[in-house]
């Protein structure tokens, strides 16, 4: 029997699989460190189709593209997913919403009103984890001699202002249910604290912190904790 490794490290699991086994319907292109990719296993975790997904390492930077990815995704970027059918499908939050039609939909992106909320809490949470990315790109890729301190300064003043924005005008909405944008800000919150632990941002907010703290504790957030 042949068989291969399809899922590790981020996800808690080994899952080893028959070649002559029915394939799995969708493949999920991920990384072990990436927000993004997190973001929508903890969605598919919530929404109990995990188990249905079969994970392709497609490790990737802006630097070192992943020819891999770029076939299926022409930006390079992850997660991507493809289908039973060759179709894929990108970014984040489209796998997301797609996602949930399939646990019946309405679940993580709410109908009516409800929903504008939602995914307008999702642009503020991605928002702030592209400054995060910007900001560690600029300090970790970059060679030092061509790094602008003004960029990076610029990227984490976005990072504040949106811990601001979601301290001053959000935490009550977090406190209230699961949606998407409660995982969007989950994972960006642990991205802070994955790869920007100086600063410190609980230390200056309170009730977002308190938030973080319990819902990090979910499952979800505690299978994909990231590494590297």
């Amino acid at each position: 029997m042949v068989a291969r490794r399809v899922g590790f490290g981020l996800f808690n699991r080994v899952t080893v699989r028959a070649f002559e086994e029915e394939p799995v319907a969708m493949k999920l292109l991920y990384s072990v460190s990436s927000p993004y990719v997190r973001k929508v296993i903890v969605a598919a975790r919530e929404l109990d189709i995990f188990e249905g997904l079969e994970l392709i390492d497609g490790a990737t930077s802006p630097t070192a593209t992943n020819r891999a990815v770029v076939e299926q995704n022409p930006l390079g970027k992850i997660p991507a997913l493809v289908l039973d059918d060759g179709r894929v499908l990108f970014d984040s939050r489209v796998i997301a919403e797609y996602f949930d039609t399939l646990a019946g939909g309405s679940r993580l992106f709410p109908a009516g009103q409800a929903r504008w909320d939602a995914i307008t809490l999702q642009a503020l949470a991605d928002g702030m984890t592209d400054a995060a990315l910007l900001a560690r790109y600029e300090g970790f890729l970059r060679p030092e001699d061509k790094r602008w301190e003004d960029w990076t300064a610029g990227q984490l003043g976005k990072i504040k202002a949106c811990l601001d924005r979601l301290e001053q005008d959000w935490a009550g909405y977090l406190s209230g249910g699961i949606d998407i944008g409660c995982i969007a800000t989950g994972c960006a919150l642990g991205y802070l604290d994955f790869r920007f632990p100086h600063l410190e941002w609980q230390r200056t907010h309170s009730e977002l912190s308190a938030w973080f703290q319990e819902f990090g504790a979910r499952p979800s957030m505690q299978a994909t904790l990231p590494e590297g």
